[in-house]
């Protein structure tokens, strides 16, 4: 892969807080970034070069945004796959589009891993109302209820703890089809965050202990403590086992329990992670960089670790208010995404700490 020089132009599909920081880390290295995302608090604009205002499936504005890219990348799992064909053809797509057929399809998701050897939960799948109860048959009660496609941060998903919840279950989940999965007993919840050059190289960042509120991560930290370090380099080599066998370019993460039966698989994102926003100021190379780095061919950088402890703290709906306090902390990096509303369950920011 031949490396894009500086001034060339990066497209970043989604313009949510990812698109945003990818775009900060691009103009870092002297790139230029163009992004494209339907109408919305699209807060990544706030610092590219160029946007582009249109929906996904609009093929005309897709195509002149590709003829203007160097690159095309993306923030956001869950851009549609199909105009993505329409132009492969004139820019290269990294990470692949394979990437986005099997992380928006939970069924061919945890099939995908299953074959390179990876543990999941037991699941099973029920693509009409009628099929539910058979579904969680298979797998047993309590289980979570998931949507097939979409889904994120919690959204999409519905705990069951007994038979007499699923009457209203199919409903409350959408009314679309369903992956039953088995409650996981689990200690500890940790992520692998990798990055893949075009000519296979893997570097992997420390796994941080990962801890969620209502579905949505609220902190990653760093020792992750001895269960999920010893747990560390299983779930390394299934995760680039899932990176190599996509031929995946940029950064790749993929989530898992901690237990006593060893690392059992949870989920994929094909892309930088929030689960990896400690890099920022915790590591040599942040996730963000290491990413256009690896998309745009350029050495990649250290994913060491910089100091003893690190602390992440997502800021999520009112927490954001707080930020004031937050800057009079010596210790706190703050991060603010610029956005104009401070929904309930919405990222507005994070904090990083950083204990030598």
């Amino acid at each position: 892969m031949t490396a894009l020089p500086p001034g060339s132009t990066i497209g970043i599909l989604g313009g949510g807080q990812l698109g945003r920081m990818l775009a900060m880390a691009a103009a870092q290295l002297g790139y230029r970034c163009h992004i494209y995302a339907p109408p919305g608090d699209n807060v990544a604009c706030e610092v590219a070069a160029d946007c582009t205002i249109a929906e996904y499936d609009d093929l005309a504005a897709l195509k002149a945004f590709a003829d203007a890219c160097d690159v095309v990348t993306f923030e956001f799992e869950n851009v549609p796959v199909e105009p993505l064909r329409s132009i492969a053809h004139t820019v290269p797509i990294h990470p692949p589009i394979q990437a986005l057929e099997v992380a928006q399809d939970r069924v061919e998701e945890k099939e995908f891993v299953r074959k390179l050897g990876g543990e999941t939960a037991a699941f099973a799948v029920a693509r009409s109302e009628i099929e539910v109860e058979d579904a969680v048959a298979v797998v047993g009660t309590p289980a979570i209820l998931k949507t097939i496609r979409m889904g994120y941060d919690g959204k999409g998903q519905v705990r069951v703890s007994a038979q007499s919840d699923l009457a209203s279950a199919w409903r409350r989940a959408g009314g679309q089809p369903l992956i039953a999965e088995a409650m996981v007993q689990f200690d500890a919840e940790f992520s692998v965050v990798l990055v893949r050059s075009a000519d296979g190289e893997i570097r992997f960042w420390d796994s941080p202990r990962n801890a969620h509120e209502n579905g949505i991560l609220a902190t990653s930290t760093l020792p992750a403590g001895p269960l999920i370090e010893s747990q560390q380099a299983a779930a390394r080599v299934m995760a680039a086992a899932v990176a190599d066998a996509l031929e995946y370019v940029g950064v790749f993460t993929a989530e898992f329990f901690a237990s006593g039966e060893g690392p059992l698989f949870n989920e994929i994102a094909p892309r930088v992670h929030n689960s990896g926003h400690w890099t920022i100021e915790g590591a040599e190379t942040s996730q963000f960089e290491n990413h256009i780095r690896a998309i745009c061919g350029l050495p990649l950088g250290s994913t060491a670790t910089i100091a003893e402890r690190v602390e992440m703290q997502n800021l999520i709906g009112k927490d954001g208010e707080r930020w004031l306090q937050l800057l009079g902390d010596p210790a706190a990096n703050l991060h603010l995404y610029g956005k104009a509303e401070a929904r309930e369950g919405r990222k507005i920011g994070h904090v990083t700490r950083l204990y030598r």
